[in-house]
């Protein structure tokens, strides 16, 4: 099924430069798992060594938050689209 992954501004570079990417993934692991296939090393960026979503990464499918839902194993339809946030720190002393 072919499934959109956009891209934010900061991971671009490891992905040609692309805002978004199109694989073919039946759910969330499958899809960054298919992200990796296409763009070598770009999953270090979003997965911890035991292949969980680091924590100050969010993802998105269709909108709603994956740890919410069953996190890697969440559904993927046909035209379903994931957003990949990376949380932003920061403040004002």
């Amino acid at each position: 099924m072919a499934v959109k992954i956009k891209i934010p501004a900061s991971l671009r570079k490891f992905v040609g430069g692309n805002d978004v990417v199109d694989v073919d993934a039946g759910n969330v692991g499958d899809a960054l798992d298919g992200l990796e296939s296409a763009h070598p090393g770009i999953k270090a960026k979003l997965c911890d060594d035991s292949g969980n979503v680091r924590r100050f990464i969010n993802i998105y499918a269709n909108s709603e938050d994956i740890r919410f839902l069953e996190n890697l194993k969440t559904p993927l339809s046909d035209g379903a689209e994931l957003q990949i946030v990376p949380a932003i720190a920061g403040g004002w002393y």
